[in-house]
């Protein structure tokens, strides 16, 4: 038998927010300013007490094995912060540390999914939401959504995808790429359908303590406690405490559901690092006044961004709820020359850009939304500024 792979890699992309990333990377490479516009990662250091808290576990030995779902002491912050933020209360018998909300979002998937299943995936999309739910050989069902709408799925939209090959639904709220929030009577709405079928209900709130101008973010698990033994929380503490490089996330899920879950991690990854854990664990119970100065910066930066990009020439922008992302319809430059170049699709807009103002955006077809673009305000109001600058001479040099 010749040497090959195995076929599953054929269903699967890599991450178009990575590739762009590295893309941008080269260019940086070079000694060219490039504004950091792709990948969504706090431009701001991890909290001081935090770090400080992984410099003492190390000191005091956190540099072996732990339990292979984590530590008992951070599934005890988990549920603590759960019952204080997302106002459900869970047991440590529901939680599995994994290594970031990826990691616990890819056991879910390795845990569900198989050849047969539906998994319905509102778009916009996350990246990996649907590669995923391919890499086990089910079938990531589309559900489209409206900009008019706030990108939030309709209760109409939902009932009619529904069948009985559907194994889960996946949300995120706030959303990666739109930044778009669920209000409470959207939520509701969409509990209704799902209480006369019977599936899993993924709900990403990596992004839940990030919502401006008022928003407030609802967890579903609060707002429907009689679907808890179907709904799967997924959380971590990278976005909200800076701490991508840390690697830890987790699963609030049924306890049967998170016995899986375990022998999966066990046979896999094994713990996140010992010292991450004893970080995360400062992180969940120690101050939060730094949290609040970042989602305050983000919500700055925000305003910079969505009302910077309405003022370009042929770009239309929402504002966002939460997160920190802009998504905007750059449709209208899509035709437009670039020399002898036509920008054919978002993804020629999005090269475009890179090349021509050395703004790394992601383009909106790998997201599920052609005709938009991503773009991260989790960097410097100077960045914003004077990328946005350069975006609109890109422009202007387009026939």
């Amino acid at each position: 038998m010749p040497l090959g792979f195995a076929d599953r890699l054929s269903t699967i992309a890599p991450s178009a927010t990575l590739a762009m990333a590295a893309e941008a990377q080269k260019l940086a490479a070079q000694g060219i300013r490039v504004f950091p516009f792709s990948v969504g990662e706090p431009d701001f250091p991890t909290p001081a007490h935090v770090i400080e808290a992984g410099k003492r576990a190390l000191d005091a030995g956190a540099t072996r094995y732990t339990a292979p779902t984590g530590t008992p002491d951070l599934k005890a912050a988990v549920c603590e912060t759960t019952k204080a933020y997302r106002g459900v209360e869970v047991t440590p018998d529901r939680v599995v540390i994994s290594c970031g909300a990826k990691h616990a979002l890819f056991n879910v998937a390795t845990a569900l999914y198989q050849p047969g299943d539906e998994v319905i995936i509102p778009a916009p999309y996350w990246v990996s939401y649907p590669e995923q739910v391919r890499l086990f050989g089910a079938e990531a069902v589309i559900a489209p959504t409206e900009e008019a709408q706030g990108f939030v799925l309709q209760p109409e939209v939902l009932e009619r995808l529904v069948t009985p090959r559907t194994k889960a639904l996946i949300l995120c709220t706030p959303s990666n790429p739109t930044g778009a929030g669920y209000p409470k009577e959207a939520l509701l709405a969409l509990a209704d359908v799902m209480r006369r079928h019977d599936f899993w209900i993924v709900v990403d709130e990596i992004y839940g303590d990030l919502v401006y101008g008022g928003f407030e973010h609802h967890s579903l698990a609060k707002l429907a406690p009689d679907l808890l033994d179907r709904i799967i929380l997924i959380d971590g503490v990278s976005k909200t405490f800076a701490m991508t490089g840390w690697r830890i996330g987790w699963s609030v899920a049924p306890p049967k559901l998170s016995s899986a879950l375990g022998t999966i991690q066990s046979q896999s990854t094994t713990n996140p690092a010992a010292v991450a854990q004893a970080a995360a664990i400062a992180a969940l119970r120690g101050p939060r006044d730094e949290l609040e100065r970042m989602r305050v910066a983000f919500e700055r930066r925000r305003g910079l961004m969505v009302d910077g990009l309405n003022q370009l020439p042929g770009v239309r922008c929402r504002m966002p709820e939460g997160a920190f992302y802009a998504f905007p319809d750059v449709s209208s430059l899509i035709g437009r020359k670039a020399g002898d170049v036509v920008l054919a699709d978002d993804l020629e807009v999005a090269r475009y850009f890179l090349r021509e103002a050395h703004a790394a955006g992601v383009a909106g077809t790998p997201f599920g939304a052609p005709g938009y673009l991503r773009l991260s305000y989790a960097c410097a109001d100077a960045d914003i500024v004077d990328g946005l600058a350069s975006m609109r001479a890109a422009i202007e040099r387009l026939g």
